[in-house]
């Protein structure tokens, strides 16, 4: 398994992309998508929603447990992926390309999001 070396990421296991205009894309990792096992329901926020760093922003369901998707920055939602909400399996397909989650226009980015390596050796994928 390997974590694209533009993304940064979150110690709850949600990646994110670099700003382009101000919006960055977030996603789960991976390593987070096969330990949930398979996806079968998400729930994502909603166009206009404010998420905050750190804090729970929807559910994604599996057939083994179910579990909070946090945001990885704080901004406006500008875009949930539908593709994702019709066919949850794409988290676990494709995490990093087709099953990304949303979109958001950041406004404050914590500064402990990790590099591709510091989070390999944090998640030992």
């Amino acid at each position: 398994m390997s974590n694209p070396q533009q993304l940064r990421y979150s110690k709850e296991h949600e990646w994110l992309s670099v700003a382009e205009d101000g919006v960055s894309t977030v996603g789960i990792t991976e390593f987070a998508a096969n330990a949930l096992g398979d996806v079968v329901y998400a729930q994502l926020p909603e166009v206009g929603d404010t998420v905050t760093a750190g804090e729970t922003c929807g559910e994604l369901e599996s057939t083994k447990s179910v579990s909070d998707l946090y945001a990885p920055v704080t901004g406006e939602v500008v875009e949930a992926n539908q593709d994702v909400v019709d066919d949850p399996s794409l988290v676990n397909s494709a995490p990093f390309e087709g099953g990304w989650l949303f979109k958001v226009r950041v406004t404050n980015e914590p500064a402990d999001l990790l590099s591709a390596d510091e989070y390999t050796e944090f998640s030992g994928s």
